[in-house]
């Protein structure tokens, strides 16, 4: 829970993150115009996706350094009992020294995969953009989102929801969980909709495979 006002949410730290979220999602939409258009709207897009991936490999390396040095994390301090019910003060943690987030990289060191992609990704693109390689582009911006996504989760594991004024009250994975009974209706709701959403999505891209052209757009009696 938190328990300070709206402004206390932006503090340095979470705008930095704020900003790195905007950047890597403009270098991925930037990536989608060149693949799907041509002419001085890909070409714009190259130059400002290429500069929002410079930007986000710059802001992530940052708050890695920030993570490391200069942010204390957190870390559960008695047994946690992961086949028990759900019960969020059943568990004691505490904050810890700067680098405490740092924990399961260095006793899980597969981990470090997450933040390699996702600082390869960004760098990739921006080369890939400067390129007008828009596939490789939309892919490489894509593996840094997935990078960059995963790094925060490692990063917090077990951890989903801390809490600032009470660290014992923060949500963990085992605490956050629903019951057996949700978790199979939600299974067969997967099972179910899935399938249609994908089929609908496959669709779409099918109706939209290809650049849009000027002389495509031209050449559309339904254009407008």
């Amino acid at each position: 829970f938190y328990t300070g006002n709206l402004l206390g949410l932006l503090t340095p730290f979470a705008l930095l993150a704020g900003l790195l979220s905007v950047a890597m999602l403009l270098a991925h939409g930037a990536a989608m115009l060149v693949l799907k258009t041509d002419g001085p709207v890909a070409e714009r897009a190259a130059r400002f996706g290429g500069i929002a991936a410079l930007c986000a490999l710059a802001l992530f390396a940052a708050g890695g350094a920030w993570v490391a040095l200069g942010l204390p994390g957190y870390a559960v301090t008695s047994v946690l009992a992961t086949d028990a019910a759900t019960n969020p003060l059943g568990k004691t943690a505490a904050l810890t020294a700067a680098g405490g987030w740092l924990h399961n990289y260095s006793s899980m060191p597969a981990t470090l995969m997450a933040p390699l992609v996702g600082l390869v990704g960004l760098a990739m693109s921006a080369v890939c953009l400067r390129l007008r390689r828009g596939g490789l582009a939309f892919i490489a911006s894509g593996s840094a989102i997935v990078g960059i996504v995963f790094t925060v989760g490692f990063a917090l594991f077990p951890f989903l929801l801390p809490s600032s004024s009470a660290p014992s009250a923060s949500l963990t994975v085992w605490d956050a969980s629903s019951s057996r009974l949700t978790l199979w209706i939600m299974l067969l709701a997967t099972a179910v909709f899935m399938p249609i959403v994908l089929a609908y999505t496959s669709w779409v891209y099918r109706v939209l495979k290809g650049k849009v052209t000027d002389d495509a757009v031209t050449a559309n009696p339904n254009a407008y």
